[in-house]
């Protein structure tokens, strides 16, 4: 499991949404703040590959989620001593964020799709995942260390197809 996220293992994670149900993994996303405006039976299995759209900001506060415990907050936009209102709810149990982080964060897990060294590897912890999408129109990082989460997209504004561009080649320098 830790190899199979950590490295962007396609086949795991369609297996493991098949286990749950595309309507099971569907309304984890929307817990975790996804707002996917599809039907789970839409997406189906392909649900777990990043099918769906999402915002940048949502899919960087899921990942905050992650880096809190497993609490999930609005956005902050200012200092927190100055906001009202920043209701969090449990997502996750404490201990399995800390799991997922500690996969995503793991760089000999990553190893074997990204190598030892590639733009995920940082000097100290810092839990990290790529994505792309399949016509490599567009790719995506988000990662978070102890004081930071930051989420970023590579694209063409206009839908294009970039050439051989991938997460960890073209939003995770970025990132980094």
């Amino acid at each position: 499991v830790r190899t199979a996220l950590a490295s962007s293992l396609n086949v795991p994670a369609v297996r493991v949404a098949a286990m749950l149900s595309p309507d099971t993994v569907f309304e984890g996303f929307n817990r975790a703040g996804l707002r996917l405006g599809e039907t789970a039976g839409f997406h189906g299995h392909a649900l777990a590959l990043g099918s769906a759209d999402v915002t940048l900001l949502d899919l960087t506060n899921a990942y905050r989620m992650l880096a809190q415990q497993g609490l999930l907050s609005p956005v902050r936009w200012q200092a927190a001593n100055e906001q009202r209102g920043t209701a969090t709810r449990r997502v996750l149990p404490d201990t399995v964020a800390w799991q997922v982080a500690d996969m995503l964060a793991d760089p000999a897990a990553r190893a074997s799709t990204f190598g030892l060294d590639s733009p995920l590897v940082t000097r100290g912890f810092a839990a990290v995942k790529t994505g792309t999408s399949k016509d490599l129109r567009d790719n995506w990082c988000v990662g978070f260390t102890s004081r930071y989460t930051v989420g970023v997209w590579v694209g063409n504004a206009s839908g294009a197809p970039m050439q051989a561009v991938s997460g960890v080649t073209g939003a995770a320098p970025v990132w980094r």
